[in-house]
């Protein structure tokens, strides 16, 4: 254990224009090479795109896309006596959120190609609202690998 103390966490900040945080952590995910205004209008697009497509409120859509996606249990490598075992764990709200919006953005960039990165994600974010989708796809495959892992729990 480090003698250290622990670092504090940082609330993220909120978005410009919807003034919420899921959004600013978003962008700062989509961010490439510092170009942080190309992130912000990626998606925003994408938002525009859900809001003429869906008719509701893209923020509304986010939301339930990413606790659609958020996972509840994860496994982790433990190596126990020369062996690995894959351990099932409980995650956080916080790492959980942090999986999603990872899960659903790779999800979106391995669309096919041909679209731009505003329309893939609008496209991925309505169907992970409507629980299918890649990212979907990608947690339930996380929980059913925890559950087959379920008799190595004790190695937590």
């Amino acid at each position: 254990m480090s003698r250290r103390s622990t670092a504090e966490k940082e609330t993220a900040k909120s978005d410009p224009i919807y003034r919420n945080r899921l959004v600013n952590m978003l962008v700062n995910r989509i961010l490439r090479h510092g170009k942080k205004s190309l992130a912000y209008r990626i998606l925003y697009r994408a938002m525009k795109n859900i809001q003429q497509k869906t008719e509701k409120n893209p923020l509304s859509v986010l939301r339930q896309a990413i606790r659609g996606v958020t996972p509840n249990v994860t496994v982790k490598a433990r190596r126990v006596g020369g062996s690995t075992y894959q351990v099932p764990i409980e995650i956080r709200s916080t790492q959980g959120k942090a999986l999603a919006i990872r899960w659903s953005l790779g999800a979106s960039r391995k669309r096919p190609p041909g679209r731009n990165m505003a329309f893939k994600l609008s496209y991925e974010l309505m169907d992970a609202a409507r629980e299918n989708g890649n990212a979907i796809r990608k947690k339930e495959e996380a929980h059913r690998m925890a559950e087959a892992n379920r008799a190595f729990a004790h190695f937590r």
